[in-house]
């Protein structure tokens, strides 16, 4: 289940980031906390399974209602088991008028989920 990020789970937040390429250095990992804490149009959930929260992803909505994938983290023991594209798939249920891109970053995540879908940019994967 895809939640909105709460203060409370901070740490779990960062602890999920830190696993992304770009936030190793504790104070980009910091600064990228702030970033969604205070900036309106970067919002973060995380993917809650029972009593476990094991991913996160991280969005930036634009004006021109796109929702740019700014960070996609699921914690290595729960890989390679689909978690990623139910993230994606549930965040675009949320907001169906918006679609979604990706980032440099994201970018190779969203190419799999098409190979794997034969979905296209913005209609989910």
């Amino acid at each position: 289940m895809l939640i909105r990020y709460k203060k409370a789970f901070e740490k779990i937040a960062m602890g999920l980031l830190s696993f992304m390429p770009n936030e190793k250095d504790l104070k980009k990992l910091q600064q990228t906390m702030k970033n969604y804490e205070s900036e309106d149009s970067w919002q973060l959930f995380l993917w809650k399974e029972g009593e476990d929260i094991i991913g996160l992803l991280g969005v930036n909505f634009t004006d021109h209602n796109t929702m740019q994938l700014q960070h996609i983290s699921v914690n290595p023991s729960h890989r390679h088991q689909g978690i990623g594209t139910r993230m994606v798939n549930a965040l675009q249920e949320m907001f169906p008028n918006w679609t979604a891109s990706a980032n440099a970053e994201t970018a190779s995540f969203f190419e799999k989920c098409s190979q794997e879908d034969n979905s296209v940019e913005g209609s989910g994967c």
